[in-house]
């Protein structure tokens, strides 16, 4: 299989991760977290349903993974999110030290990867992830733009 059907799967099942934040009436965004070519965490966000402003999508996965691996260093872990981190979920990718961050659509408004690069352009930041965009982000801007269409 080549890389970007396998890029694109774990995307897709990060867009599933999405559309479960939708049953629970969350702002649709999903993660899942992978090592080997293997899902081994996802996550949806869940800030109203755990009243937490913390349990965005990355997090719930990030600390499912951390759990599943016993360390709060995920090295050799990419993952994969329908929407660009924010910037208290790219500090947290960054000190668990994830490998490589993939993610579908931007967010212009909270996005700390290319929206906003403050963390990354920093010349003391703590550990700097690869990361890649634009993998199924019309996907992602769809499921996104229908909630807020819907909140409305």
């Amino acid at each position: 299989m080549s890389k970007n059907i396998i890029q694109k799967s774990f995307m897709l099942e990060a867009l599933n991760q999405a559309k479960k934040a939708l049953e629970f009436d969350e702002v649709p965004v999903g993660a899942v977290i992978v090592q080997d070519n293997q899902i081994i965490a996802t996550g949806f966000n869940q800030n109203r349903q755990k009243c937490d402003p913390t349990a965005h999508g990355e997090i719930i996965a990030l600390k499912m993974a951390c759990e599943i691996k016993k360390s709060s260093k995920l090295e050799n872990c990419d993952i994969y999110i329908t929407l660009e981190p924010c910037a208290m979920c790219l500090i947290a990718l960054s000190y668990a030290r994830i490998r490589r961050i993939y993610y579908g659509a931007n967010d212009e408004k909270f996005g700390a990867i290319e929206s906003n690069p403050l963390f990354l352009g920093a010349k003391n930041a703590y550990f700097k992830s690869e990361f890649y965009s634009g993998i199924c982000a019309d996907e992602s801007k769809i499921i996104l733009k229908n909630f807020f269409k819907n909140k409305r």
